[in-house]
Order: structure tokens, then C-alpha cells, then sequence
């Protein structure tokens, strides 16, 4: 009897540890599928194990594998009808509200990576009127991997444009996808993996950069040892977290009895400059490092004071505290984003009224980005905020200590970011990317063919149309030396996607904004985008 006991067991605790079937993120309920395509299922398993795939329609299409030797396994349905939704059942993993349309691959820097909620100012009421639930955006998570392509993401789901979600859709995705919906009729899936800041290299194949560009596989063997990049970002941690003790402590403005942000501090001894001057940013020579103070007295009437006001502060390089009244109403902790503070009715009040800006330099020139919005927006009108400030340096420093950005470094966001996903079908990539390598634009149309090509293998898709984004125009008109370099990269862009076939340069130069390194209009270049594809991508 022990022993039928023990082998009862023995059967229990083996089915008990036989390992399900998993998928990965990207395949889930919600998900878009691409249309006129084979739809491509894939997960792990138990070694061995039969797999069934089978879409639950009136005679559905349904299909079988076995799991091979480590437990991986990959299933091919026909293609569905344009439309939805549907339910694939695998195993006893059920996906619904499937969506069959097309789906973008979109990728880059941070010109693609910029949300909705930023280009607000633009397109507020437009964006506020607008939602589908047939558009779907799945994030990417922001990672690193320097010793494999990995085969999941760390997180993400499929998300619809609603109200609720549309801030975080890639700008440039949410317009091109509303376009390509407004004339085709069908869903659109996007794919949003994309990191801010990074160079073309970065999403290269490891295999083609040691291959072909020995210097970056250089460059990032330096970097390879777990260990010693977790010793580097302690140090470079400790390094600045002095930096910012040191400064903090010797600014009086924060560090004295009284603040400097304070309601009613007597700054009439300070001197007073025009923002936008380089008066206070130098000494004459060098730039002043360090912490800035900045006051401005504004008068509201009674009518102003009653009710919420919202606060612009254009851009500010580099990072801003900011206080009204004595009230901290908000920060931002590097140049780019537009300041945009709300300030409660409760904190304004009618007669005079203050606002001090506490701004932190960390290297180069600090100043405020001139022919953008600085005001108080008020319920009954505009306050300017332009014109002479008091002024007071805080306390000058040398510049921050710099840092290692591993995420620059070559192939690391391939592996952890385009290999996870490169095997699900889609209509075309688009890629918006090259502000950082504009500095080296010459190797840029034979890195462009790298990264084509380890797309275009990786994912079994030898044609696989890229869309690639002109740089927009960028910088003063008397920063002659500048304008030149990024002319020279939109030249080298152009050129690559003169080598490549299946390669669509997407003109962008004229929608640029002198003072922003990412222009607003991104509707125009998505309508743009959108054109391409149902042209060139069919």
C-alpha cells in the first residue's frame, strides 16, 4: 500500500513541476497583429511538450509543435482578416481582444520617445477630443543587457489611445497611427522602444559591431565586467552627491538662516539683469558653474488671485526649483522639458506677488531659452514674467562630475530592447535617430546599413521597409558651425537611405525649431510618416 502511496505521489509532484507554457510580453491579450501576414506565436515549454495554437473562429485555423531540446517553440498561423477581435487560445493560455491591422516599429532617441503630453501646447484640444481603441501602443522598457539578446522585456502590455493612456504614446507614433487609421480604416499596433539620448550604435547587433566596427566593440568591452560597471556608477554616485553637498552647503541661499525663496526676502541689494543677457551667466570668460537665484515681483488683481493659475518658464539649462510667494510650486532636473508649474489660487493672492528661481548649472553656459513662453497664466489673462530680474550667484562651482552613460555604449539596447520583439511581424520601422551621432555623421550611412540589415535578418523580414526621419533644423542661424554639422548629418541620412533599398528618408528639416532640439509638430511629420508607409510599404 506505502508503495502505490509513494508512486501516487511520485506522478502528482511530477505533473505538479512540469513547467507551462509561457509567452512572451509582447504576445498578450490586446495585442495587434499584422495583417496580410502569418501570425507568429513563440514561448517555452517543458522539453518535449506539445504546444497547440488555435484562433477560435468558425473553422479557425489550428496548429501543433512539439517544444524542443531547451524548451523553446514556435507556431505559424494563416494570416487573419483585417479587423477584429479575436481569441487565440494556446494550450490553456487564452489571448484576447486580438486586433489584426498593422504594426509599427518604432524606434530612435528621444525625438521619437517624446510623448503626447508634451507637445500639449501644440495640439491640447486635438488631443483632449480624440480616442481609439483599434490604436494600441505597447512600451518598452528602458533597459540595458551587455552579455546576450535577451528573449522577454521586463514589463509591458498593450495599451489603447484612450484618454487614460494617449499621454504616454510616442508623439511621433500617435500621429503617424491616427493618419495611417484615418485612411486605411484599420487597426494600428506600435511597438514604442526607444531611449532618449542614444547613438545608432546602440541598437546594432553585437555579432555586426565586432564584426564591422571594431572601435565600438571596443568601446564597449571596456565596459563588459558587471563588477566593475556597479564600482563605476558608486563612484560616479558619490562623486556627484559631493558635488551637490558642496554646492548646497556654500549656497547661502538654501543653507543661510533665511531663504532666499522666502515670501518677502529683501533682495534689493541684488543686482538686476536681463534674463536672457549673458551678464550673469560668465564671468566675463568662463562660464558660472554652479547655483543661480533669480526673483521677479508680479501684481494680480482680484480676479487673478481668486482662481488656479499655471506657470510658464520656457526651458532653463540646465536643471530649476521653483517658488512662488515662498511656495514651492515645482522642479525640473535637466534643460529639455518645458517648465509648466501649476500654481493654486490658495498660494497667489491680489497686489504684489513673487516668483524666485533657483537654478543649478552643471556645465557649460547656463541660461534660459530664449523665444519660449515665460508668464503666469491667469484666469483672466497673461502676466508677463520677460525683462530684468534680481539676480544673485548662489555659489559658484567647477563643473559636475561626469558619468559613464552605459546605455550609449554599442548593441546593449539591441539586446535588451529590439531582440525581445524583432521576431513580431510588422508593416515597417520607423526610425527617428541621429542627433547624437551628428559628431561622427560620416560613419552614419554604413551604420544605418548594419542596423537595417540585423533588423531586417533578426526578424525574417528581408524586406522590411524603413521609414527614417530627417533631422529637423536646429540652432541660431549664427551658429554657423553647428547648423553645418547637423546639415552634414541629414546629408549622410540621406545617403543611407540612398544605399539601402526599402529605405525611406521622411522629410522633417523644415518643421524644426531653432531653440528646440525637439520641435513641437509632430502631427505634419506624422501625416508625413504615414504617407510613406501607405505608398512605399505595401
Amino acid at each position: 500500500m506505502k508503495i502505490k502511496l509513494v508512486i501516487l505521489g511520485l506522478a502528482a509532484a511530477a505533473l505538479t513541476c512540469q513547467a507551462e507554457v509561457t509567452l512572451p510580453k509582447i504576445l498578450s491579450d490586446g495585442m495587434v497583429v499584422q495583417r496580410n501576414r502569418p501570425v507568429k506565436l513563440w514561448g517555452t515549454a517543458d522539453p518535449g511538450e506539445k504546444v497547440t495554437a488555435e484562433v477560435k473562429i468558425k473553422k479557425g485555423p489550428k496548429a501543433s509543435t512539439v517544444a524542443d531540446a531547451q524548451g523553446n517553440w514556435s507556431i505559424t498561423l494563416p494570416e487573419l482578416k483585417a479587423g477584429g477581435p479575436y481569441t487565440i487560445v494556446i494550450n490553456d493560455i487564452t489571448l484576447s481582444d486580438i486586433l489584426c491591422g498593422d504594426v509599427l516599429l518604432c524606434s530612435g532617441q528621444s525625438n521619437m520617445e517624446l510623448p503626447v503630453a508634451r507637445v500639449t501646447d501644440m495640439f491640447a484640444q486635438e488631443i483632449a477630443d480624440y480616442e481609439n481603441t483599434k490604436i494600441r501602443q505597447l512600451y518598452v522598457p528602458r533597459q540595458t543587457e551587455f552579455h546576450q539578446e535577451n528573449t522577454d522585456i521586463t514589463s509591458g502590455q498593450w495599451k489603447p489611445l484612450t484618454h487614460d493612456n494617449a499621454m504616454q504614446f510616442s508623439a511621433l507614433a500617435y500621429f503617424t497611427a491616427k493618419d495611417l487609421y484615418e485612411h486605411d480604416g484599420v487597426p494600428v499596433g506600435i511597438i514604442n522602444t526607444c531611449w532618449g539620448g542614444t547613438p545608432i550604435e546602440s541598437w546594432i547587433r553585437e555579432a555586426t559591431i565586432e564584426e564591422q566596427y571594431p572601435y565600438g566593440a571596443n568601446q564597449k568591452a571596456i565596459y563588459n565586467d558587471d563588477a566593475y560597471r556597479e564600482r563605476l556608477k558608486k563612484t560616479e554616485a558619490e562623486n556627484y552627491s559631493r558635488w551637490a553637498q558642496t554646492l548646497y552647503s556654500a549656497d547661502k541661499g538654501t543653507s543661510g538662516a533665511q531663504k532666499w525663496y522666502s515670501d518677502g526676502f529683501d533682495c534689493s541689494d541684488w543686482d538686476e539683469v536681463d534674463m536672457f543677457s549673458n551678464s550673469w551667466a560668465t564671468d566675463g570668460m568662463n562660464p558660472l558653474n554652479g547655483s543661480h537665484w533669480f526673483r521677479k515681483n508680479f501684481t494680480l488683481d482680484a480676479e487673478q488671485a481668486s482662481n488656479d493659475a499655471t506657470l510658464r518658464l520656457g526651458c532653463i539649462v540646465d536643471a530649476d526649483s521653483v517658488y512662488v510667494n515662498g511656495v514651492f510650486v515645482g522642479n525640473i532636473t535637466y534643460q529639455y522639458p518645458p517648465r509648466i508649474y501649476k500654481v493654486g489660487a490658495d498660494i497667489l493672492r491680489e497686489g504684489e506677488n513673487n516668483v524666485t528661481i533657483h537654478l543649478i548649472s552643471n556645465g557649460g553656459t547656463p541660461h534660459f531659452v530664449k523665444e519660449k513662453p515665460y508668464k503666469l497664466i491667469t484666469s483672466t489673462g497673461d502676466v508677463s514674467l520677460e525683462g530684468n530680474w534680481r539676480h544673485k550667484l548662489g555659489a559658484r562651482m567647477p563643473s559636475a562630475p561626469g558619468s559613464v552613460s552605459f546605455h550609449y555604449l554599442p548593441s546593449v539596447l539591441y539586446n535588451a530592447m529590439i531582440a525581445p520583439v524583432i521576431k513580431y511581424p510588422v508593416r515597417a520601422a520607423v526610425w527617428y535617430q541621429g542627433e547624437s551621432n551628428v559628431g561622427r555623421s560620416n560613419e552614419y550611412p554604413m551604420l544605418m546599413g548594419m542596423l537595417v540589415n540585423d533588423w531586417r535578418v533578426a526578424s525574417e523580414d528581408p524586406q522590411m521597409p524603413f521609414f527614417v526621419v530627417e533631422l529637423a533644423d536646429f540652432l541660431h542661424s549664427s551658429d554657423k558651425g553647428g547648423r553645418a554639422a547637423w546639415a552634414r548629418m541629414r546629408q549622410q541620412q540621406a545617403k543611407g537611405c540612398d544605399d539601402i533599398e526599402g529605405a525611406y528618408l521622411v522629410p522633417n528639416s523644415d518643421l524644426g525649431e531653432w531653440n528646440d532640439i525637439h520641435p513641437l509638430d509632430k502631427k505634419t511629420l506624422g501625416a508625413r510618416v504615414s504617407k510613406g508607409i501607405r505608398e512605399n510599404a505595401k
